[in-house]
Protein backbone atom coordinates (compact mmCIF):
# COMPACT_ATOMS: atom_id res chain seq x y z
CA UNK A 1 0.00 0.00 0.00
CA UNK A 2 0.95 3.38 -0.49
CA UNK A 3 -1.34 5.52 2.36
CA UNK A 4 1.75 8.00 2.42
CA UNK A 5 2.71 8.40 -0.88
CA UNK A 6 4.87 11.65 -1.72
CA UNK A 7 3.85 12.73 1.78
CA UNK A 8 6.91 14.95 3.75
CA UNK A 9 6.90 13.06 7.40
CA UNK A 10 8.81 14.06 10.38
CA UNK A 11 9.40 11.73 13.36
CA UNK A 12 11.10 12.96 16.49
CA UNK A 13 12.78 10.54 18.37
CA UNK A 14 13.37 7.67 15.03
CA UNK A 15 16.45 6.14 16.32
CA UNK A 16 14.85 3.51 18.45
CA UNK A 17 11.85 1.49 18.80
CA UNK A 18 8.47 3.18 18.14
CA UNK A 19 10.29 5.75 16.30
CA UNK A 20 12.30 4.04 13.96
CA UNK A 21 9.69 1.01 13.45
CA UNK A 22 7.78 4.21 12.18
CA UNK A 23 10.10 5.45 10.06
CA UNK A 24 9.75 1.73 8.44
CA UNK A 25 6.61 1.64 8.22
CA UNK A 26 6.32 5.78 6.48
CA UNK A 27 8.66 4.41 4.34
CA UNK A 28 6.90 1.51 2.72
CA UNK A 29 3.58 3.40 2.61
CA UNK A 30 5.58 5.84 0.00
CA UNK A 31 6.22 9.03 2.02
CA UNK A 32 9.77 10.94 2.33
CA UNK A 33 11.11 10.45 5.95
CA UNK A 34 13.13 12.76 8.03
CA UNK A 35 13.69 11.18 12.00
CA UNK A 36 15.57 13.15 14.87
CA UNK A 37 17.69 11.63 17.43
CA UNK A 38 20.05 13.03 20.38
CA UNK A 39 22.51 10.38 20.14
CA UNK A 40 24.60 10.44 17.17
CA UNK A 41 25.72 7.05 17.05
CA UNK A 42 22.33 5.97 16.78
CA UNK A 43 21.41 8.40 14.59
CA UNK A 44 23.89 7.28 11.62
CA UNK A 45 22.64 3.98 13.10
CA UNK A 46 18.83 4.28 12.12
CA UNK A 47 19.47 6.49 8.92
CA UNK A 48 22.23 3.37 7.79
CA UNK A 49 19.12 0.80 8.64
CA UNK A 50 17.22 2.78 7.15
CA UNK A 51 18.71 4.36 3.80
CA UNK A 52 20.19 7.41 2.39
CA UNK A 53 17.23 8.83 1.27
CA UNK A 54 15.79 9.49 4.81
CA UNK A 55 16.78 12.52 6.69
CA UNK A 56 18.75 12.41 9.56
CA UNK A 57 18.54 15.39 11.66
CA UNK A 58 20.61 15.96 15.13
CA UNK A 59 17.95 17.73 17.90
CA UNK A 60 17.48 17.76 21.52
CA UNK A 61 13.87 17.18 21.86
CA UNK A 62 14.03 19.39 25.16
CA UNK A 63 15.59 22.50 24.15
CA UNK A 64 13.41 25.22 22.47
CA UNK A 65 16.20 26.61 20.59
CA UNK A 66 16.57 23.67 18.72
CA UNK A 67 12.97 22.86 17.69
CA UNK A 68 13.50 26.19 15.74
CA UNK A 69 16.29 25.16 14.21
CA UNK A 70 15.27 21.77 13.67
CA UNK A 71 11.90 23.51 11.08
CA UNK A 72 14.69 25.64 9.85
CA UNK A 73 16.34 22.25 7.99
CA UNK A 74 13.04 20.49 7.23
CA UNK A 75 12.36 24.20 5.52
CA UNK A 76 15.63 23.71 3.80
CA UNK A 77 15.26 19.87 2.81
CA UNK A 78 11.19 19.24 2.12
CA UNK A 79 9.93 22.69 2.28
CA UNK A 80 7.13 21.48 3.92
CA UNK A 81 5.15 19.02 5.98
CA UNK A 82 1.88 16.52 5.72
CA UNK A 83 2.91 14.98 8.23
CA UNK A 84 4.73 14.87 11.80
CA UNK A 85 4.96 12.27 14.63
CA UNK A 86 5.95 13.77 18.07
CA UNK A 87 7.46 10.66 19.54
CA UNK A 88 10.97 11.75 21.17
CA UNK A 89 10.36 11.50 24.87
CA UNK A 90 12.16 10.13 28.41
CA UNK A 91 10.50 8.02 31.03
CA UNK A 92 12.00 8.41 34.60
CA UNK A 93 10.22 6.13 37.30
CA UNK A 94 10.79 7.15 40.75
CA UNK A 95 8.95 7.44 43.71
CA UNK A 96 7.75 11.28 44.69
CA UNK A 97 10.40 11.81 47.33
CA UNK A 98 13.03 10.93 44.97
CA UNK A 99 12.56 13.51 42.72
CA UNK A 100 14.57 16.81 42.38
CA UNK A 101 13.83 19.66 40.80
CA UNK A 102 15.75 19.15 37.87
CA UNK A 103 14.68 15.65 37.12
CA UNK A 104 11.23 16.98 37.17
CA UNK A 105 12.13 19.78 34.77
CA UNK A 106 14.36 17.31 32.40
CA UNK A 107 11.15 15.18 31.96
CA UNK A 108 8.68 18.23 31.69
CA UNK A 109 11.33 19.74 28.91
CA UNK A 110 11.42 16.61 26.90
CA UNK A 111 8.04 15.11 27.66
CA UNK A 112 5.70 18.48 27.26
CA UNK A 113 7.54 21.30 26.49
CA UNK A 114 9.83 20.47 23.63
CA UNK A 115 6.51 19.31 21.82
CA UNK A 116 4.46 22.01 22.42
CA UNK A 117 7.23 24.46 20.92
CA UNK A 118 8.37 22.30 18.24
CA UNK A 119 4.41 22.50 17.04
CA UNK A 120 4.49 25.94 17.33
CA UNK A 121 7.85 25.91 15.14
CA UNK A 122 6.76 23.44 12.46
CA UNK A 123 3.42 25.78 12.10
CA UNK A 124 4.59 27.59 8.71
CA UNK A 125 5.44 23.95 7.20
CA UNK A 126 2.46 22.21 7.94
CA UNK A 127 0.12 21.51 4.86
CA UNK A 128 -3.27 21.97 4.14
CA UNK A 129 -4.06 19.38 4.89
CA UNK A 130 -1.75 17.73 7.79
CA UNK A 131 -1.31 15.59 10.37
CA UNK A 132 0.04 16.35 13.82
CA UNK A 133 -0.11 12.95 16.09
CA UNK A 134 1.27 12.72 19.38
CA UNK A 135 2.68 9.85 21.54
CA UNK A 136 1.43 9.93 24.65
CA UNK A 137 0.80 6.98 27.41
CA UNK A 138 -1.66 4.93 29.33
CA UNK A 139 0.30 5.96 32.48
CA UNK A 140 -1.76 9.22 32.28
CA UNK A 141 -4.83 7.39 32.82
CA UNK A 142 -3.71 4.16 35.38
CA UNK A 143 -2.53 5.58 38.57
CA UNK A 144 0.71 3.56 38.39
CA UNK A 145 3.17 4.38 41.32
CA UNK A 146 6.43 5.44 40.51
CA UNK A 147 5.37 7.07 37.38
CA UNK A 148 3.63 10.45 38.63
CA UNK A 149 6.30 13.02 36.73
CA UNK A 150 6.25 11.13 33.38
CA UNK A 151 2.23 10.76 33.83
CA UNK A 152 1.51 14.05 34.15
CA UNK A 153 3.78 14.87 31.35
CA UNK A 154 1.88 12.54 28.82
CA UNK A 155 -1.35 13.71 30.25
CA UNK A 156 -0.36 16.95 29.39
CA UNK A 157 0.25 15.64 25.67
CA UNK A 158 -2.98 14.17 25.62
CA UNK A 159 -4.81 17.75 26.59
CA UNK A 160 -2.73 19.26 23.88
CA UNK A 161 -3.79 16.84 21.32
CA UNK A 162 -7.45 18.24 22.54
CA UNK A 163 -7.12 21.75 22.77
CA UNK A 164 -4.35 22.31 19.55
CA UNK A 165 -6.94 20.58 17.49
CA UNK A 166 -9.67 23.17 18.19
CA UNK A 167 -7.32 25.85 17.50
CA UNK A 168 -5.80 24.37 14.26
CA UNK A 169 -8.14 22.76 12.34
CA UNK A 170 -9.10 25.88 10.56
CA UNK A 171 -5.91 25.75 8.71
CA UNK A 172 -6.65 22.22 8.08
CA UNK A 173 -4.42 20.44 10.44
CA UNK A 174 -5.63 17.94 12.13
CA UNK A 175 -3.89 16.42 15.85
CA UNK A 176 -4.76 13.61 17.07
CA UNK A 177 -3.28 11.11 19.67
CA UNK A 178 -1.47 7.75 20.51
CA UNK A 179 -1.57 5.72 23.86
CA UNK A 180 0.56 2.85 23.86
CA UNK A 181 0.42 0.51 26.79
CA UNK A 182 3.85 -1.57 27.80
CA UNK A 183 5.97 -1.78 24.62
CA UNK A 184 8.79 -4.28 23.72
CA UNK A 185 11.20 -0.52 23.49
CA UNK A 186 15.26 -0.04 24.76
CA UNK A 187 13.00 2.42 26.81
CA UNK A 188 13.10 -0.19 29.73
CA UNK A 189 16.68 -0.78 29.78
CA UNK A 190 17.16 3.11 30.31
CA UNK A 191 15.78 2.97 33.42
CA UNK A 192 19.16 1.76 35.64
CA UNK A 193 18.06 -1.25 36.54
CA UNK A 194 19.54 -4.40 36.92
CA UNK A 195 18.73 -7.60 34.41
CA UNK A 196 17.08 -9.44 37.27
CA UNK A 197 15.02 -6.51 38.51
CA UNK A 198 14.01 -5.66 34.73
CA UNK A 199 12.85 -9.47 34.48
CA UNK A 200 10.66 -9.23 37.25
CA UNK A 201 9.30 -6.07 35.88
CA UNK A 202 8.47 -7.65 33.36
CA UNK A 203 6.37 -10.20 34.66
CA UNK A 204 4.76 -7.93 36.72
CA UNK A 205 3.76 -5.51 33.72
CA UNK A 206 2.98 -8.99 31.38
CA UNK A 207 0.47 -10.17 34.91
CA UNK A 208 -1.30 -6.41 33.88
CA UNK A 209 -2.09 -6.91 30.57
CA UNK A 210 -5.17 -9.05 29.55
CA UNK A 211 -3.65 -10.17 26.34
CA UNK A 212 -0.76 -11.41 28.65
CA UNK A 213 2.24 -9.68 26.73
CA UNK A 214 3.90 -7.12 25.48
CA UNK A 215 3.12 -4.83 22.79
CA UNK A 216 5.47 -4.95 19.32
CA UNK A 217 6.70 -1.21 18.55
CA UNK A 218 4.82 -2.17 15.13
CA UNK A 219 1.54 -2.50 16.49
CA UNK A 220 2.02 1.19 17.57
CA UNK A 221 3.73 2.42 13.95
CA UNK A 222 0.51 1.48 12.18
CA UNK A 223 -1.96 3.43 14.19
CA UNK A 224 0.27 6.32 13.50
CA UNK A 225 0.15 5.52 9.95
CA UNK A 226 -3.56 5.81 9.97
CA UNK A 227 -3.61 8.91 11.68
CA UNK A 228 -1.02 10.21 9.46
CA UNK A 229 -3.10 8.87 6.07
CA UNK A 230 -6.31 10.13 4.64
CA UNK A 231 -7.81 6.80 6.03
CA UNK A 232 -8.98 9.31 8.86
CA UNK A 233 -9.43 12.69 7.77
CA UNK A 234 -12.62 12.50 9.82
CA UNK A 235 -11.01 12.09 12.80
CA UNK A 236 -9.71 15.10 14.82
CA UNK A 237 -8.71 15.28 18.99
CA UNK A 238 -8.76 11.76 19.78
CA UNK A 239 -6.40 9.79 21.51
CA UNK A 240 -6.30 6.09 20.19
CA UNK A 241 -5.61 3.41 23.39
CA UNK A 242 -3.06 0.84 21.74
CA UNK A 243 -2.51 -1.09 25.44
CA UNK A 244 -3.76 -4.44 24.77
CA UNK A 245 -6.55 -3.95 27.19
CA UNK A 246 -4.21 -2.64 30.30
CA UNK A 247 -6.17 0.41 31.12
CA UNK A 248 -9.78 -1.56 30.84
CA UNK A 249 -9.16 -3.63 34.26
Amino acid sequence: MNRLDHLRTLITGGTTGIGLETARQFLAEGARVAITGHDPIRLAQAQAELGSNVLAIACDAGNVAAQQQLADTLKSEFGGLDAVFINAGVADFRPVEAFDEAAFDRTMAINLKGPFFLVQKLLPLLANPSSIVLNTSINARIGMPNSSVYAASKAGLISMARTLSGELIGRGIRVNAVSPGPVSTPLYGKMGLATEQLQDLAQHITSQVPLARFGNPVEIAQAVVFFASGESSFIVGSELVVDGGTSNI
